[in-house]
């Protein structure tokens, strides 16, 4: 994506409160179209970051601009040519589905010409057809949450920030939403997303992993699975999970032990050949380890257990 137009550069962008690094020197760089997914553990700058490049928070330093305005000297200019959909369910349960598309086509000044004809793409892309005077409160989590989509994309936003939109929607619902995602993208509108879920950022062109508010991992899902562990990982079925783990990670050999449903996933720096004998030895019952593909689940624990600057994360 090097050669495409960029709609969002953020270089060295950094924010801190007090003594409190939130985002810490980031670079990252979405092409015009491309849809990215931004992901990282609590707490470590994703919001922060977002709101930054919405032009809510100045930063402390660095520069960032979104669809060629600085978000530090151009805020509100930033905040009209792009959406924002927060984790946090934004719409008014008091008033019915073309209420809430009247209002916040009246907060983004949609022209009085367009507002009737954009209302009705909002109602048919959340597929709330026959439900427009119901009270949004009423609404199932999934419809609720294309509808904020559709509220948020009023105005024809070539820039989108989506934060984690889909958290405590069922995965049904999820997929949906994630149609409507990839239909934006392909129409031209640049798209960052974070999200908590490991199936989602598949969806993505690119993911961004952040972790203590530094940027660790940039690539495609394709790319993160094969450059970013470093290793070889195994499964292997056991019976003392926890035991294991912690075993484990004390051999020199072994760079990470997870546990991942009823199995351990294990990151070694070569083969394998030891890990049984060495938990027999200790009374640990487990099964031959199996080499495996990656999953961006594995990549995702990985890189925020590993160091940072020689400090555990």
């Amino acid at each position: 994506m090097t050669d495409a137009i960029q709609a969002v550069v953020a270089e060295g962008l950094t924010k801190r409160f007090g003594a409190f690094t939130a985002v810490d020197r980031l670079d990252l760089s979405i092409a015009t179209g491309e849809v990215v997914g931004f992901i990282g553990p609590n707490g470590a700058g994703k919001s922060t970051t977002i709101r930054m490049l919405c032009g809510l928070l100045q930063p402390s330093a660095g520069h960032a601009s979104v669809a060629g305005f600085d978000v530090a000297r151009e805020p509100e200019t930033v905040r009209k040519h792009i959406g924002y959909m927060s984790q946090k369910f934004s719409l008014y349960g008091d008033l019915t589905v073309r209420e809430n598309l009247r209002f916040f086509g009246g907060l983004y000044r949609v022209p009085r010409r367009d507002i009737e004809d954009r209302m009705r793409t909002a109602i048919a892309m959340a597929g709330l057809e026959g439900r427009e005077r119901a009270l949004v409160r009423t609404l199932a989590g999934g419809w609720k949450q294309r509808l904020a989509l559709g509220c948020a994309i009023l105005h024809r936003p070539p820039v989108l920030f989506l934060d984690e939109p889909t958290s405590g929607v069922e995965p049904e619902a999820r997929r949906r939403f994630w149609n409507l995602i990839h239909q934006l993208g392909s129409e031209g509108v640049t798209i960052l997303v974070s999200t908590h879920y490991m199936d989602e950022a598949e969806y993505c062109n690119r993911i961004a992993l952040i972790n203590a508010g530094r940027l660790v991992a940039v690539g495609s899902p394709r790319e993160l699975r094969r450059h970013a562990l470093g290793g070889n990982l195994y499964e292997l079925d056991c019976k003392a999970l926890g035991a294991a783990v912690a075993a484990l990670r004390q051999v020199p050999e072994v760079i990470e032990a997870a546990i991942f449903g009823d199995k351990l996933h294990v990151l070694v720096s070569d083969a394998a050949d030891a890990i049984q004998p060495f938990l027999a030895r200790l009374g640990i019952a487990a099964g031959t380890p199996r080499p495996i593909v990656p999953t961006l689940e594995d990549v995702f624990v990985q890189l925020v257990t590993r160091p940072i600057n020689g400090e555990p994360s």
